[in-house]
């Protein structure tokens, strides 16, 4: 399995949520001009707007760890004024440049999966 499945969610601030879609406009704008190796990028919010999760797929590791270069600004401002309790989901076998990356972040703020079996 080279391909990398990512989902991340948090949670929108009170009285944020039309900054909070501008500024995920704008991620995925970034995304769909810089990214070479992304596959998905689909931002989903809950029905009572307080939640929102993002599906990802990478070609490898090294998609994602692109990604994050390309978008870090965006992503920085998002969490920095309009979201909290940022949680990452992996699946896949990350490099060792992605491990150090995600060792960046705030304690269990990634878990890592690793494909056991499926149709593929």
């Amino acid at each position: 399995m080279s391909k990398l499945e990512v989902s991340a969610r948090m949670t929108v601030r009170k009285g944020r949520l039309d900054a909070f879609k501008r500024q995920a406009a704008e991620c995925i704008r970034q995304t769909k001009e810089k990214d070479t190796k992304t596959v998905r990028y689909d931002w989903f919010l809950s029905h009572d707007e307080t939640e929102c999760e993002i599906r990802e797929v990478y070609e490898s590791s090294e998609g994602l760890v692109e990604h994050r270069m390309h978008i870090g600004e965006a992503l920085d401002k998002l969490f920095s004024e309009f979201a909290d309790d940022h949680a990452v989901s992996v699946y896949g076998e990350p490099s060792a440049q992605l491990q150090e990356l995600a060792r960046r972040m705030p304690e269990g703020t990634v878990k890592w999966y690793s494909f056991i079996e499926g149709l593929e």
